[in-house]
């Protein structure tokens, strides 16, 4: 099964390239990376901190069922404008992985589409290497159906 969400990674370079058409407008695609709510629905995990403006910061927490923090990722918020663009840094916690910094476009396709890309740049090439190793790919495609799921059931509700 081909993976909605496409990964581009060229050799020897330090970046990848995420993009995804949703079948959500540009507004609801932005609302579901920037209201805490929506975020910890789709992506699993806790919002502790979500200051979205510029000079910002956030941190997400994920627990096991015995209360045990297994993931914990934070950043700052160097960019902000609504339904359009997210600069920002990310940092998982208690791991090798040095912080990145990730730019995010938001794109209107039509009324009822959008599109994001991400464009994420690592420390080095082997750090990024050795994130694509981990099951990135299908987790963030996995990621962004639990976002449409959720945001469609959002906008059928209200």
């Amino acid at each position: 099964m081909e993976l909605k969400t496409k990964i581009h990674a060229e050799d020897g370079k330090q970046e990848i390239l995420i993009t995804r058409e949703f079948d959500l407008p540009l507004e609801l695609l932005f609302r579901a990376y920037t209201e805490p709510e929506i975020v910890e629905q789709w992506m699993g995990t806790k919002v502790l901190k979500m200051e979205n403006k510029q000079h910002g910061s956030y941190q997400f927490e994920t627990s096991n069922p015995q209360g045990d923090v297994v993931f914990r990722a934070n950043g700052a918020i160097h960019e902000f404008v609504p339904n359009e663009k997210i600069t920002r840094t990310f940092q998982m916690e208690n791991t090798p992985f040095p912080v990145q910094i990730e730019f995010l476009e938001f794109e209107k396709l039509s009324d009822e589409t959008s599109k994001i890309t991400i464009q994420a740049i690592y420390k080095s090439v082997d750090f990024r290497d050795q994130h694509l190793r981990l099951p990135f790919a299908q987790g963030i495609n996995m990621a962004h159906n639990r976002l449409e799921e959720t945001v469609k059931k959002l906008e059928a509700g209200s």
